[in-house]
């Protein structure tokens, strides 16, 4: 099965998906820093996708150009990547006192990274809804989490029956 790749240069399919990866990894960045207000945000997460995509991108290119020189494998790179990112999600989670911080948006990294690697492969369509979906749960999941940790609050607190406050004008 072919691609587009056939009818176009392939420098500019590869700087295109380079872009596509930055620009995927700057949306789920921007929700960390505008709506969640974490450092970490656009430019790291896009970042960090755009270097997935690149290490991809060199891996298969190296396949390709060195076929029967060289016994490699693209995904002993993704791996790597994989591994590196992991270094880097765990310099973000950190312990305060009994709360954990910085969790969710290590793993956003994580799947950031996903998403630029995918993208490297040529998984266009599943790195766009993968990149809906994160934001569904940065956003929609996030006022429902809100939600739920009210309702429980409230509950704790009046004991079995819960008792709406009247609200304030």
């Amino acid at each position: 099965m072919h691609g587009t790749e056939q009818f176009v240069d392939t420098n500019t399919v590869m700087f295109m998906k380079l872009l596509l990866a930055m620009v995927l990894g700057g949306i789920i960045g921007t929700e960390r820093s505008v709506i969640a207000h974490q450092p970490v945000g656009t430019r790291t997460f896009g970042l960090v996708s755009l270097g997935a995509c690149l290490f991809i991108l060199v891996g298969t290119y190296v396949d390709t150009a060195f076929i029967g020189i060289l016994n490699f494998d693209p995904l002993r790179i993704a791996a790597g990547v994989i591994m590196g990112i992991g270094f880097l999600g765990g310099g973000l989670i950190i312990f305060r006192r009994d709360a954990l911080h910085g969790a969710t948006t290590a793993a956003g990294i994580w799947v950031a990274t996903a998403v630029g690697m995918s993208i490297g492969f040529g998984l266009y369509a599943l790195s766009i809804f993968a990149t809906m979906l994160v934001l569904i749960l940065f956003t929609g999941m996030w006022y429902v989490e809100d939600r739920f940790k009210h309702w429980f609050k409230d509950y704790h607190e009046h004991g079995d029956t819960l008792h709406q406050t009247p609200p304030q004008h």
